[in-house]
């Protein structure tokens, strides 16, 4: 709308214009308050029956909550006024007007169960607490794109449908492409290795994969946002390095930027930057520490896959982000090259919170045979995936690199139970739509 002034713009003594929703009706007889949100925040508007047209007292008491309201007035100083600030219309137009009855409280007086907000997203959205969460999200995005600048990196994007997994098994969605099996991308790693090999060198990509995994869990999603990392000439103790920065800078760029989303959600007051180096533990020290903590009811042993339980007896343990090096080669993907030195290590990492892994990377087989032989190893067939080996006989360079889980990153640095509150429309084995629940 021409001339509009947003809430937190509008100062003692401005005629202004503003729009937005309102948020709250206050009638205390014979004087009435009006709260009316937009992005930036709230902003109190005053009616008075003695003061003011019969009609705009009537149209400013009779909007309903979450309506679509245009207002012009004059601003004054009031200190009772949430903002400090109030207006005095001279108009008011409801632009939308919505139902009396809604699905949820947008204002959070009256709670609603996650499936009632998931099914209402939009609804749910303009509570302030939720705002917050998404608010925050976009930063982390914004601040991890600045440190892939800060490493010299170039944006790429990579298909969504493929012909073959990354990775095969049936973790797969299949689409029907013109008449032809395809399948919804597990991930870009087939392709941002191919990126480093093309002259490139350093890439990244922030985007959507999709596994079809029958998790029912509050921290697994079948469509996810990865924030990918690759780069040619990097080993693995580099990609590590990458990584940290990486994460570190995200929460900087939060501390900076989202101060007043921080306060919405209580977290002003402890949310810290990490500073120090994140521990680097291997795997065999890994299964040793979390057998020690006697958490789990049956020790692990060497190739074992570390379960929920024992990663979060080790994060407790640890008390901070921190990487799990040196995993066995037998359960690590085809492409994560082993160790020169023994072939029963791989030189692939995960890097963990204290309540959940958050990244998987490594160091990249980058000689052909190498890599064929890791494909038959693993039940797969290296005809399918040509496209991708082939391009190895032509100068593939050492790299290395790493996939960040977004909405984990996002759950972990807020504290959220769910990673369903991380993400606008969750794609799970219940849900296809905001509002449509499956049966399995």
């Amino acid at each position: 709308m021409d001339g509009r002034t947003l809430a937190s713009a509008v100062g003692p003594g401005d005629t202004v214009t503003v729009a937005g929703w309102v948020h709250e009706i206050r009638d205390l007889g014979g004087i009435a308050f009006v709260i009316i949100r937009d992005r930036s925040g709230k902003i109190q508007v005053k009616f008075e029956e003695d003061e003011m047209e019969a009609d705009l007292v009537e149209r400013g008491l009779g909007v309903t909550r979450e309506s679509v309201v245009r207002v012009e007035g004059e601003a004054f100083e009031e200190p009772r006024a949430p903002t400090n600030v109030e207006i005095v219309p001279s108009e008011l137009e409801t632009v939308a007007p919505a139902e009396p009855e809604l699905p949820l409280d947008p204002s959070g007086k009256v709670d609603a169960e996650l499936p009632t907000r998931l099914d209402n997203r939009t609804l749910d959205l303009r509570k302030d607490e939720v705002h917050a969460v998404f608010q925050i999200r976009a930063t982390i995005l914004s601040s991890a794109r600045a440190a892939f600048d800060d490493l010299g990196c170039t944006e790429i994007n990579t298909p969504k449908i493929v012909a073959t997994g990354t990775e095969g098994g049936t973790e797969l969605f299949p689409i029907t492409y013109f008449g032809e099996e395809a399948f919804m991308n597990q991930s870009p790693q087939l392709f941002k290795q191919l990126m480093v090999g093309s002259g490139l060198e350093r890439v990244f990509e922030i985007g959507p994969i999709f596994r079809a995994e029958e998790h029912n869990t509050p921290r697994h999603l079948n469509e996810a946002t990865s924030i990918d990392f690759e780069s040619a000439f990097y080993d693995h103790t580099e990609a590590m390095d990458a990584c940290e920065h990486v994460i570190k800078r995200a929460y900087a760029g939060v501390k900076e930027s989202c101060h007043q989303e921080l306060e919405t959600l209580g977290l002003a007051e402890d949310f810290t930057v990490p500073t120090d180096e994140f521990p680097r533990i291997t795997y065999q020290e890994a299964i040793e520490r979390i057998n020690a903590t006697g958490e789990l009811e049956a020790q692990l042993v060497w190739g074992d896959d570390l379960p929920t339980e024992g990663e979060r007896a080790l994060g407790s343990d640890v008390d901070s982000h921190y990487f799990i090096t040196d995993w066995p080669s037998e359960i690590k993907p085809f492409y994560i090259k082993d160790h020169n030195d023994d072939s029963t290590l791989s030189t692939g990492f995960d890097m963990l919170h204290p309540r959940m892994e958050l990244v998987s990377g490594g160091q990249r087989e980058h000689r052909y045979e190498h890599l064929v032989a890791g494909f038959e190893a693993q039940g797969l067939n290296p005809d399918q995936f040509e496209y991708y080996t082939k391009m190895f006989k032509y100068g593939m360079p050492p790299h290395a690199g790493w996939a960040i889980g977004g909405e984990r990153l996002l759950m972990t640095m807020l504290g959220l139970d769910n990673i369903r509150e991380a993400v606008l429309f969750p794609r799970d084995r219940q849900r296809l739509s905001p509002w449509t629940h499956r049966n399995t």
